[in-house]
């Protein structure tokens, strides 16, 4: 049987100790770095994910919308020119009924 050495258990204890401070030192330099990250990107005034999907949406909608109207009046400016136009009599102005009198 193997008997436990006193020194390699401490060695072994240290290094263990020495891993889990690297941890945690690696997950606090992780957090400071996220939380550096945010602040800078909000100094920047940034939109969110949902802000810019909102109003991509919005101007697709809109876009679309313009399409059809522009179609509608096309339609509207064919229909036009397919009919006559007519013009219309000349209203009398006020100075043509004084000299008239």
């Amino acid at each position: 049987m193997q008997s436990r050495n006193p020194m390699f258990a401490d060695l072994a204890d240290l290094m263990t100790d020495a891993f889990s401070a690297a941890q945690a030192a690696g997950d606090e330099a992780r957090a400071v770095f996220r939380a550096q990250a945010e602040r800078m990107a909000s100094e920047l005034d940034l939109v969110s994910r949902d802000e810019f999907e909102a109003l991509r949406a919005e101007a697709d909608a809109s876009a679309a919308r313009l399409q059809s109207l522009e179609a509608r009046l096309a339609d509207l400016e064919a229909q036009s020119a397919k009919k006559p136009s007519r013009a219309k009599p000349a209203a009398k102005t006020s100075t043509a009924k004084k000299s008239a009198e």
